[in-house]
Order: C-alpha cells, then sequence, then structure tokens
C-alpha cells in the first residue's frame, strides 16, 4: 500500500437536492465526500433566502438516498436539525442514534460520522460527551474553522480546516496544502451546504478548486470516515 502523508476530504450537510449537482462534479474529479443527512426530513420541499437570493432546500427523496451517494459516505445531521445544547440529555441521544440507525438501515451499512446541525454554538462538552457516550457514533464535526492541515486530537468536537464560503481563505490553503511536502500526515478538510453554490453563484469557482487540487499522487482522496478513522490510509502513518 502506497503511504500517503496528505488527505483531503469534504463534508457537507442536509441532504439536498443541490447534492446531485455536486456529487457529479466529485466523480469527475476522483474527489470523495461525506454527506450529512437527517433521516426524517428527506423528501422534504423547502425554500430558504442566502445571500439575499431565494434558492430551494428540497431534501433528497430516502429511496434515492443509497445509489445517490454511493461511493461516498452516509453520516449523520440529527433527526430533525435541532440545536442540540438546547436539549435535555435524552433527546440529544434520540436525536443522534435514532438518525444514526435509520440512516444506517437506507445506505446498506453502519454510519458512524455525524455532523452538529445549525449555525452559532451548535454544540458543547455536554452534548459531545453524550455523543460520544450514549451512540454509535465515532466522531462529530462541528463549524469552527481550525484553518490548519494538523488531525484533530478530539473526534468529537472535529474541527474542519476551513469552510467553503470564506473564498480568499480557501484559495490560500489550497496553494498551502499543494505546496507542502510534510513529515507528519496532514488533513485538508473543507465543508459546506451545496445549496450555497446556488445563492452565491460559485459552482464554476468551485469546480476550478477541484480541477486545481485533482489526480496529485501524493494526496490520499477519502471520506471523513477512510481519512479519520480507517487504515486507508491513517494505519500507514500513525495517526
Amino acid at each position: 500500500m502506497k503511504e500517503f502523508r496528505k488527505a483531503l476530504t469534504f463534508s457537507y450537510d442536509d441532504g439536498v437536492r443541490q447534492d446531485e449537482r455536486l456529487l457529479a462534479l466529485f466523480n469527475a474529479y476522483g474527489m470523495k465526500a461525506t454527506f450529512n443527512l437527517n433521516s426524517a426530513l428527506l423528501g422534504k420541499e423547502g425554500a430558504l433566502v442566502r445571500n439575499g437570493v431565494e434558492i430551494r432546500h428540497d431534501k433528497v427523496d430516502p429511496e434515492k438516498v443509497r445509489s445517490l451517494y454511493r461511493g461516498h459516505e452516509i453520516a449523520g445531521h440529527t433527526l430533525t436539525h435541532p440545536s442540540l445544547p438546547l436539549l435535555p440529555d435524552e433527546e440529544v441521544r434520540r436525536q443522534v442514534e435514532e438518525d444514526r440507525l435509520a440512516l444506517s438501515d437506507l445506505a446498506g451499512y453502519e454510519v458512524v460520522g455525524m455532523a452538529y446541525p445549525g449555525g452559532g454554538q451548535n454544540h458543547d462538552d455536554r452534548v459531545a460527551g453524550i455523543v460520544r457516550e450514549k451512540t454509535g457514533a465515532q466522531y462529530a464535526r462541528t463549524i469552527l474553522s481550525s484553518y490548519s492541515f494538523a488531525p484533530e486530537t478530539d473526534l468529537y468536537k472535529l474541527r474542519p480546516t476551513v469552510y467553503h464560503l470564506e473564498f480568499e481563505k480557501v484559495e490560500s490553503l489550497i496553494d498551502a496544502f499543494l505546496a507542502s511536502e510534510p513529515e507528519t500526515p496532514q488533513i485538508f478538510y473543507i465543508w459546506g451546504h451545496s445549496y450555497e453554490f446556488d445563492a452565491w453563484d460559485f459552482w464554476e469557482r468551485f469546480e476550478g478548486w477541484l480541477k486545481k487540487l485533482s489526480g496529485k499522487d501524493d494526496i490520499f482522496y477519502g471520506t471523513n470516515r477512510e481519512v479519520l478513522l480507517s487504515d486507508a490510509w491513517h494505519g500507514k502513518n500513525g495517526l
């Protein structure tokens, strides 16, 4: 097995129908991503206003989940997208674990990851402790950018490298990641929501990022699960 010291992974939330277009891009450029779904909201239609633009926020139909996300990772985002710090302990557990189990049935494999739902303070020590001790989740992503490629030490307060709407920051990090020749493992972790591509009209710009990052012999392209938990690359690098 080839040894890698650099890994690239993506994470996208809410399970909206714009994921289909995003998946086509990932597949075209050999990228892998994790998609965090609310199982109790699948199939529901809606709209949001973002960046002064009304855009669709229609959820993927449950019967399409397995085929649509094939080759990538399905992960949890709670049943109904509540603010977990505002909920009592048992409801936090239920929202996370019942979502994980429902998505495991839809995916055809055990779902082991999640992203905390909502903006602002969407997790705290209590919530992270419940997820760690009372559910089958093995990692949980926050929305707090680290702006770093260093692997996180606490997988239940996992910080991504950068949010994809931080355009200039993303582009400077891409250049730094591509130029790096690390002696220890590095992870470049980008996250967002696919409906934001419509609201900010940056599908073409994003494809440029993928083109620049693709096809590198020194980068492992993996889902969150593969990068954080599996032996596909980190077992070779002592993570």
